[in-house]
């Protein structure tokens, strides 16, 4: 989960160069996605699927391309910084956008806490900091990074992505010896253990839903986005498929799930102490720069539904000296702060999934909605192969899957 371009283009000129092309765009993308989840919650998710965890990450790579493709569809005809609220809004009403709105800061808040205890479990199992302390003082430290300024997050989160994927091609180089070593076809837990895992493990694709963001910068974005944004999605499948299958050949799944730092550790049972020392910094990196990110991006939500006075106006106010909306920051970030302490990893993870699964499930619900009443031409882009007439097929699977992860994350609370 990487949610690092998310509302970066904070003050922006009223028309953006058409500069991106499908390459680029399809980077840019990869790197949204790719983040700290794998990072902080293969370990856990392994608890639920065994040696079939790879699968989890399949089923998930398909989800997230059915709401993908939502998103891609509204997008090019509601105007590229509106989302979710105003989807909602005009398929339904103000009072469902408003909630909506609610749910999409609530898994931003949430997936803050959940990777700041993702970056603790690294720093405990490195130098033994107690996970809370070092949760705690991270979000600190970034709200301030955040109140400084733009340029200063979105330089940060460059570095770490490069970091991460370094750290995760490492991962998969080490494991290949290891190959066959397990059977990764054996359902331990079951088609149940697999979706469970798919549940809590979708946490490794969020951000997705914002390559449609890029969509003013593209060069023919109706073609461009959609296909960026698929291939994007098979791009970060891959490498996590791959990792997931050497993390589990190299310490097989019973001890992966039990493991607070497991990267690191499958990196130091195949390469030794210093190999583990590298792949925890790398961790530290990510998980650090995915907190800014969702930090960053959670903040200008709450700014854009605060100047659509969808919340109290004071949340708008932005900052003289380092124009960034500073009240926002801070009251998301203290609420960051609070779900700390439920300690679990998982738990908040599930929680933010919880969230973003009621998120997805009323963009897909919006888009059937909007196709009868919107005329067909007013969409630049449309999904023609998997459309009955007016009716989207593909928005109704998005919705359905969206509906079993929702009840999946539920059975994981439980």
């Amino acid at each position: 989960m990487a949610l690092h371009h998310h509302h970066v283009k904070e003050i922006s000129s009223s028309r953006l160069k058409r500069t991106l092309s499908l390459f680029e765009v399809t980077c840019s993308g990869t790197g949204i996605i790719l983040g700290a989840g794998i990072y902080a919650l293969i370990g856990v998710a392994s608890a639920y699927s065994g040696n079939s965890l790879w699968l989890a990450f399949v089923f998930a790579a398909v989800m997230a391309i059915l709401t993908g493709l939502s998103y891609a569809e509204l997008s090019s005809f509601y105007k590229s910084d509106s989302s979710e609220y105003e989807y909602t809004r005009n398929a339904f009403n103000r009072k469902i956008a408003f909630f909506l709105g609610m749910f999409v800061i609530l898994s931003g808040i949430l997936a803050v806490a959940t990777v700041s205890i993702g970056f603790s479990n690294y720093l405990n199992a490195l130098v033994g900091v107690p996970v809370l302390i070092s949760a705690i003082c991270l979000i600190i430290l970034l709200s301030l990074v955040n109140i400084r300024g733009i340029r200063l997050s979105t330089e940060i989160m460059i570095v770490a992505t490069f970091l991460e994927i370094v750290g995760i091609i490492t991962i998969i180089i080490l494991g290949i010896k290891d190959w066959g070593r397990v059977n990764l076809l054996s359902l331990d837990f079951g088609m149940h253990g697999v979706l469970q895992a798919t549940a809590l493990i979708f946490f490794a694709y969020l951000g997705f839903e914002s390559i449609v963001k890029l969509e003013e910068e593209t060069k023919n974005p109706q073609k461009t986005i959609p296909r960026a944004l698929i291939l994007s999605i098979l791009i970060a499948s891959v490498l996590y498929i791959l990792t997931s299958i050497s993390a589990i050949s190299i310490m097989g799944y019973e001890k992966l799930s039990v493991s607070n730092a497991p990267l690191a550790e499958a990196a130091s049972l195949s390469l030794g102490k210093v190999a583990f020392i590298i792949i925890a910094v790398i961790a530290l990196f990510s998980t650090l720069s995915t907190v800014l990110g969702s930090m960053v991006a959670t903040s200008r939500i709450t700014y854009g539904l605060a100047k659509e006075r969808a919340l109290p106006e004071k949340m708008a106010e932005i900052s003289k000296r380092t124009n960034t909306p500073i009240k926002a920051i801070i009251i998301t970030s203290l609420i960051a702060l609070a779900f700390l302490f439920f300690r679990r990893i998982d738990v908040i993870a599930n929680l933010t999934n919880i969230s973003t699964f009621i998120t997805f499930a009323f963009v897909n619900l919006s888009l059937m909605i909007l196709r009868f009443r919107v005329d067909p031409g007013k969409f630049k882009f449309r999904v023609k192969f998997l459309s009955i007439g007016r009716f989207s097929v593909m928005a109704l699977l998005g919705f359905l899957t969206s509906l079993l992860m929702l009840v999946y994350s539920m059975i994981n609370l439980s």
